[in-house]
């Protein structure tokens, strides 16, 4: 396996490669792991994520499984990298985590079948599918604002070349503590099954993204928490929750609400307490 990551260094954007604790340029320059300015890994033309995917998600929110995969889109410009600092604007409550596994296209991919999609597919890499779910009365169809508002879809800390996705685990912690733990084998579908049926009728690019769900326990994280996204084999993907200085406009669109849908689908599917739960942390 090869990890490549982009930093900037003296300056410029630059593809480097991991060497144990450091990160080497092509032309040589060299920097500590720890001391790096990380970029998102890769700059795609487009970020795809599938709704459900794991069973025990599924079954946290006690329904069922599709007979085949959905998606939303989420925009580049909601691109974040390792270390970064992910905003819940102001005036917003519900915002939660989902440790993910992104899949990086590598060539051209039209039209392919399963068993072929993997040689399109130039690695892997971890994502927080991260959601704001004061807006879900309004988006649930399109998620647009939900999972597309700025800063919420942080990639890293590398790509990760010649990694078999199957049987690998996946935790996410918060200010330290497991909040997730999954593993691969608990996907429907899996990785190639989700770029083939993309590509039936969308051209994926290289540096492309695909967002292949998120284990059961997404949960809210506010201004000041550390979350932690870990897969086996691809590292550590660590960003910090800030307060976002300038509030949602409350002159123009739908506004952020706390209605009983948001809270149960932030807190897991808590159908049961509607109207009847503790209330929630300040």
């Amino acid at each position: 396996m090869t990890e490549y990551r982009r930093i900037l260094l003296d300056g410029a954007a630059v593809e480097v490669v991991r060497d144990g604790d450091r990160l080497v340029a092509p032309d040589g320059r060299e920097t500590g792991v720890d001391e790096a300015v990380h970029l998102p890994p890769v700059v795609p033309s487009k970020i795809i994520a599938v709704h459900l995917n794991y069973h025990s998600r599924v079954t946290e929110f006690q329904g069922k499984l599709p007979p085949a995969p959905t998606y939303f889109h989420k925009p580049t410009s909601a691109l974040n990298a390792h270390g970064g600092a992910v905003v819940r604007p102001e005036r917003c409550e519900w915002l939660n985590y989902e440790g993910e596994i992104a899949i990086v296209i590598g060539r051209t991919c039209r039209n392919v079948s399963p068993a072929e999609a993997g040689e399109y597919i130039r690695g892997y890499t971890v994502a927080n599918d991260y959601g704001l779910h004061d807006f879900r009365d309004t988006d649930a169809g399109s998620m647009l604002r939900v999972k597309g508002s700025d800063t919420l879809c942080p990639l890293g800390p590398g790509l990760v070349t010649g990694w078999d996705f199957r049987g690998k685990r996946i935790r996410t912690l918060v200010n330290g503590v497991v909040a997730q733990d999954g593993d691969t084998a608990d996907m429907e579908w899996d990785m190639h099954y989700l770029v083939a049926d993309i590509a039936r009728t969308i051209t994926l690019y290289p540096g492309d993204v695909l967002l292949s769900g998120t284990p059961a326990n997404s949960r809210p994280v506010r201004p000041g928490d550390v979350v932690e996204v870990e897969v086996e084999g691809l590292g550590t993907l660590r960003n910090h929750i800030v307060s976002g200085p300038v509030p949602i406009r409350s002159d123009v669109g739908a506004q952020p609400t706390e209605s009983e849908e948001v809270r149960s689908t932030a807190l897991g599917g808590d159908w049961e307490f509607r109207g009847v739960r503790a209330p929630r942390r300040p």
